[in-house]
C-alpha cells in the first residue's frame, strides 16, 4: 500500500508519502525570497526535500520527538515511539499522528484508535490520550510550534525544547 497527502497553504506544498518503498516528506515555499535571505520563520526545509528515512536513522531515542520542518507555525516532527506513553491532553493544540513504520495505539477514554503503517489520527484539542506502541514505530507528528509532547504533564519524558534534525 502506497499513501500520499498533499496539502498546499499560502504558498507552500507539503508532500506525505509512505509505504512499503519507504517514506518521506517534501515541504517546498512557492515564491521569492528577497535579496537570498531567508525570510522570518522559514525553515531549512521549506526549500529542500526531506528524506524522512535519512532523518530517522539520525536518532535512536523513544518518545523524544525531533523537528524536520516548520510551516505557518506547525511543526513537523518524528519520533520513535515503544512502550506507553503518559495519560495527558493539550489545552491548545490538536495533534496529528501518522504511522510511518509499525503500528500504534492511541488510548482515549472512552475507546483506542488502532494505527496502521499510512494510517493517521487527529487528537482533538483538550481530549485526554496514551499512545501505546508495543514494539518499535515511527511516527510523523504534525503540531502547533506550542506543543509540549507531555501536554498538561511534566515526568521524565518531557521534552522542552525538541532537537532539530
Amino acid at each position: 500500500m502506497r499513501l500520499r497527502l498533499q496539502h498546499r497553504t499560502e504558498g507552500i506544498v507539503i508532500r506525505f508519502t509512505a509505504g512499503r518503498a519507504g517514506s518521506g516528506i517534501n515541504v517546498v515555499r512557492r515564491g521569492p525570497v528577497s535579496g537570498g535571505v531567508r525570510e522570518p520563520g522559514v525553515s531549512d526545509s521549506q526549500n529542500n526535500k526531506v528524506n524522512l528515512s535519512e532523518k530517522l536513522h539520525q536518532f535512536t531515542e523513544r518518545w523524544s520527538p525531533r523537528i524536520v520542518g516548520e510551516l505557518n507555525g506547525q511543526h513537523v516532527k518524528l519520533a520513535k515511539l515503544e512502550g506507553e506513553f503518559v495519560w495527558h491532553h493539550h489545552e491548545r493544540e490538536d495533534e496529528l499522528f501518522l504511522v510511518l513504520r509499525g503500528h500504534l495505539s492511541i488510548h482515549l477514554c472512552d475507546r483506542v484508535i488502532e494505527l496502521d503503517e499510512g494510517e493517521f489520527f487527529i487528537v482533538a484539542r483538550g481530549v485526554e490520550h496514551k499512545p501505546v506502541a508495543a514494539a518499535d514505530t515511527h511516527v510523523l507528528l504534525l503540531e502547533p510550534v506550542s506543543t509540549l509532547n507531555t501536554g498538561n504533564v511534566r515526568n521524565d519524558r518531557t521534552v522542552d525544547a525538541p532537537k532539530r534534525l
